[in-house]
């Protein structure tokens, strides 16, 4: 099916745009009462997230309401761990918990040795379900987490500052931290590949914890891993995105990536050096939206200066935050949109 928008994924593939693509990360969510109404049907976030129908509701209304240039399928990085045998729990205004972890060779010997992508169905049917809904409107996008912040969760059960245990993993037992990174990132590949059948135009890699390793480590413990995905995956195009890795902005350009996320801390001349010859996304600090309208489109168009319009996807630097108001959202893509 051609797409009547295909701007996102002629930006991402360094071809010429007449404008600037723009979606955010999170945009399917709190921000919109819409969202939390489909929510509180559910009753809960996996719920939402594991049911097709509701899940391609939420993806959608983005696209209806917001008017961005891409639908993100909604869903959750987690869902690799789960599949892989290793179930979490979504706790309100906690975040998610893993009641079993991995803490040695056993506990990874104890994961499922299928095909992972046989417990996602149900991110595969709703990717069916938004495909069909969205009738070529704009590209849908596909995603998975990068391999090193699945580990974080798999080793340390939840969230945290310092991820103090995943990285005691990997000074102390470094063969095992390799050896589940491994299983993680074959299981990845298997996810992402199947999400571009079921209909993603695009997909992007979230190395939401990148910033809590020294450049050292990142060499070792995750980009290896993040470059093996985007070496494998040929069929359609690949984002980036590592939050925290300035260190490592150069290196993950010369990954087989399309394009590389960047966060509000990064750059954007210097950015452009280090990465020539890719695409650039990203990176208005999420903050700048509790700011007046009048100061949201002055910050969106410094940013839109210093990227230039070709090879470029505008974004925020990370997911928009659930307080935000959905008229500066607007404002945001209104800005884009017409610059």
């Amino acid at each position: 099916m051609k797409l009547q928008n295909d701007l996102l994924l002629r930006a991402a593939k360094g071809q010429q745009v007449e404008r600037i693509p723009v979606w955010m990360m999170r945009q399917a969510g709190r921000i919109l009462p819409e969202y939390r109404k489909v929510r509180e049907q559910a009753g809960s976030f996996i719920k939402l997230a594991t049911t097709p129908e509701m899940a391609a509701e939420v993806t959608i209304q983005p696209v209806d309401i917001l008017g961005v240039d891409a639908a993100i399928i909604f869903s959750d990085i987690l869902v690799v761990p789960e599949a892989m045998g290793l179930p979490y729990e979504m706790i309100e205004s906690k975040g998610p918990i893993f009641p079993e972890t991995i803490k040695s060779k056993a506990d990874l010997d104890k994961l499922s040795k299928g095909n992972p992508v046989d417990h996602l169905v149900y991110v595969l049917d709703a990717l069916d379900i938004v495909k069909k809904e969205l009738n070529g409107r704009v590209p849908l996008i596909g995603f998975a987490g990068a391999p090193f912040t699945i580990f974080c969760y798999m080793v340390e059960g939840h969230g945290s500052k310092t991820f103090s245990r995943a990285k005691k993993m990997m000074y102390s037992e470094p063969e095992l931290a390799h050896a589940l990174l491994q299983r993680i990132t074959d299981a990845t590949m298997a996810y992402l590949k199947a999400q571009i059948v079921h209909g993603a135009d695009i997909v992007q890699i979230f190395d939401s914890w990148a910033g809590i390793l020294s450049p050292e480590q990142y060499r070792e413990f995750s980009l290896p891993y993040i470059a093996q995905i985007c070496d494998a995956i040929d069929e359609a195009p690949i984002t980036v995105f590592a939050k925290g890795a300035f260190f490592a902005r150069e290196e993950i350009g010369k990954t087989a990536c399309n394009v590389v996320g960047l966060d509000w801390n990064m750059d954007i001349a210097e950015s452009r050096k280090l990465i020539p010859n890719k695409t650039l996304q990203g990176n208005l600090d999420p903050c700048v939206l509790y700011a007046p309208t009048s100061e949201v489109e002055r910050h969106t168009k410094a940013m839109l200066t210093a990227f230039g319009k070709q090879n470029y996807i505008a974004n925020l630097g990370h997911g928009v935050y659930p307080d935000t108001d959905p008229d500066k959202v607007k404002c945001f893509i209104e800005t884009v949109k017409a610059f």
